[in-house]
């Protein structure tokens, strides 16, 4: 168990440096493919690579006890080489001559020896002592016939030996001075050590739950997640979450300060506050800064804090999807897959779908929205010519190549559904069919076999896979499914399966969003007509089915050889008794025998009702078994 807890975590002290050493840009997503990424990527750089990543409290710590305990078992394996009487017993190397030494060589060599660590030159000195036994034993297996014989035959010169294996423990353990000391160093480790180690690690790892999101904040969105949530509101959900809490709690009058100066600048574009705890309070305010594109007011700790909120704000909306979907509310899941949006471009609400632009400020957005041949949409703008495109008058020749560069990276997915029946002989659906509601998403902008890289969102600071959140549900606003579609292909398939419910004509509505862009949204309308399974034809049974199902089960057979066992141990407990019986030629039955008869009769019934559906006699024998 040690070599297997050193092994782990050597494995993952490698990872970690070989991911602060020799990983490449593309690897922890510090790429710039626009300049408006250049300052991104290179963040990324400075806090994903280079040694001082790894200038963290937890992993020093981890360094250095692997280091201890990986010194310990290096040196407990040299030990047991290096005095493992069953490995390693050389009468040659103990005494130290050659294998080809003659007698007189051997004898002198033994004599040093044994003067050496004799017991009465080395009093109380336990090791002095083994090693004046293993000498003697060496000479005694190069000199005496019998011993040798032994030696060479079975590497022992005691003879054949019972396999014994033995832990050495170090001479400071076992000394009478240390004794004290071992026991209270065996108490601490015993009663303090590990039960402390057992109580952090359960401790942490049950205030976790699904996606690595603590069970406080899942109980946190229960409480305020609803069908009548609106998206502007869950900025102050998000910063309600427990990764936050004990992170933005307020401790100084400066502090408390800046967040009330903040507030005023973004307090326009925000919900009045449900929530007047100094941390919600906070989270909501530097989201909004974020969202609001104010962050250059906020301190170089505030920022710090912003980043850590970001860093868990993707698993913490999907979190906040699943307890959507946990409550069957549509609407709300819509909300947070979209507010997962604006958070992943740093927009909010007003703000111009054009803002996910490189360089586009209020004013380019104004020159592109304004006038008769303005957009309304990014799907507008980048349906025109670039020489159309409106608001690039005052960019560079590189501010324009980064906006038609991004236009190439945005989604052109076409989407394209369908209702069926798998296996089924005709396209109509009957009530209890299981349906599969098939969605292919093509994105029109890659190549063959080319495939999705990562989101254009040079204002969130971590990188980000693009993923489509495929939806649906009924008119009524209830989940019938969603769920997270993350592959990059180029075209992607995802079924939706669900039983057919009664009979009637329904329309469900299909949503499919982007986890990242804001304007890509999709949604259709699904119609279903389910019929009545009666007006289905009978189906009717092979007769080489029927023969398979009158074929008694392993569990039956199992039964009746029990129960035959049983009569024939019965007739020979009872063949005293019976012998008037049997001599006549008439015998009863036993109670094994007759449910055996029983179950072989009601069988035979079955099977000759199966063979003849037009029979009403037969119909009658089958009424029969079942009142049996």
């Amino acid at each position: 168990s040690l070599s297997l807890a050193i092994f782990s975590a050597w494995y993952n002290i490698i990872k970690r440096f070989r991911v602060a050493l020799f990983s490449s840009d593309e690897d922890i997503g510090a790429i710039s493919r626009t300049t408006a990424e250049k300052e991104k990527a290179a963040k990324l750089k400075k806090t994903s690579k280079g040694l001082k990543t790894l200038n963290s409290p937890w992993f020093i710590v981890n360094l250095i006890v692997t280091v201890a305990l990986t010194a310990l078992f290096v040196w407990l394996f040299l030990s047991v080489q290096s005095n493992g009487e069953v490995n390693s017993f050389d009468p040659f190397s103990i005494l130290e001559v050659d294998s080809g030494a003659d007698m007189k060589e051997i004898k002198k060599a033994y004599k040093k020896k044994s003067l050496q660590f004799h017991p009465d030159k080395n009093p109380n000195n336990p090791a002095a002592e083994a090693t004046f036994m293993m000498v003697a034993k060496a000479y005694e297996a190069l000199t005496d016939p019998t011993a040798k014989e032994n030696y060479e035959k079975y590497g022992n010169p005691d003879g054949k030996q019972s396999l014994a294996v033995s832990i050495g423990l170090p001479e400071f353990l076992i000394s009478v001075d240390n004794r004290n000391f071992v026991l209270l160093a065996y108490l601490i480790f015993m009663v303090g050590v590990i039960p402390m180690a057992v109580w952090s690690y359960y401790s942490n790892s049950s205030k976790f739950g699904e996606k690595d999101v603590m069970y406080d904040s899942y109980a946190w969105f229960h409480h305020n997640l609803n069908e009548h949530i609106l998206v502007k509101s869950l900025p102050e959900v998000l910063a309600g979450s427990a990764e936050f809490r004990e992170r933005n709690m307020t401790k100084t009058p400066e502090g408390k300060a800046e967040i009330a100066n903040v507030l005023a600048k973004v307090k326009s574009e925000m919900q009045k506050p449900n929530f007047k705890h100094p941390v919600v309070l906070k989270g909501n305010v530097l989201l909004h800064s974020y969202l609001t594109r104010n962050t250059d007011v906020l301190s170089e700790e505030s920022s710090e804090d912003l980043n850590y909120m970001l860093r868990y704000s993707s698993s913490l909306i999907d979190a906040m999807i699943s307890v959507c979907k946990h409550q069957e509310s549509l609407g709300a899941a819509l909300n947070c897959i979209r507010f997962g949006q604006y958070v992943a471009q740093g927009m909010w609400l007003k703000d111009s779908e054009l803002y996910q632009l490189p360089h586009f400020t209020r004013e380019e957005v104004g020159h592109a929205t304004k006038g008769n041949k303005g957009v309304k949409s990014i799907k507008e703008y980048i349906a025109l010519d670039n020489d159309a495109k409106k608001g690039l008058k005052d960019f560079s020749e590189e501010q324009k190549a980064d906006v038609f560069k991004t236009i190439e990276m945005l989604p052109d997915v076409t989407i394209e559904s369908k209702v069926f029946v798998d296996d089924d002989e005709d396209d109509n659906v009957y009530e209890g069919d299981l349906c599969t509601v098939q969605v292919t998403i093509t994105r029109n902008n890659l190549e063959d076999g080319e495939k999705a890289g990562l989101v254009h969102a040079p204002r969130f600071p971590f990188p980000k896979r693009e993923a489509w959140w495929v939806a649906l549900g009924t008119t009524q606003g209830k989940i019938i499914s969603i769920d997270k579609v993350t592959s990059p292909n180029k075209v992607v398939e995802h079924k939706i399966k669900f039983l057919a419910p009664k009979q009637g004509t329904y329309e469900f509505e299909l949503h499919v969003l982007s986890n990242a862009y804001v304007g890509f949204d999709f949604s259709d309308k699904v119609e279903l007509k389910t019929l009545d399974p009666s007006s289905l034809p009978e189906y009717k049974i092979h007769p080489d089915d029927a023969e398979l199902d009158d074929e008694p089960t392993l569990f039956e057979e199992m039964m009746n050889a029990n129960i035959e066992d049983d009569s024939d141990s019965e007739e020979e407990d009872d063949s005293d008794s019976d012998d008037e019986s049997e001599e006549g030629g008439i015998r009863e039955l036993t109670e094994a025998e007759r449910k055996k008869q029983e179950l072989q009769n009601a069988r035979k019934k079955a099977a000759s009702a199966a063979g003849d559906d037009s029979d009403s006699d037969d119909d009658s024998d089958v009424e029969e078994i079942h009142a049996d």
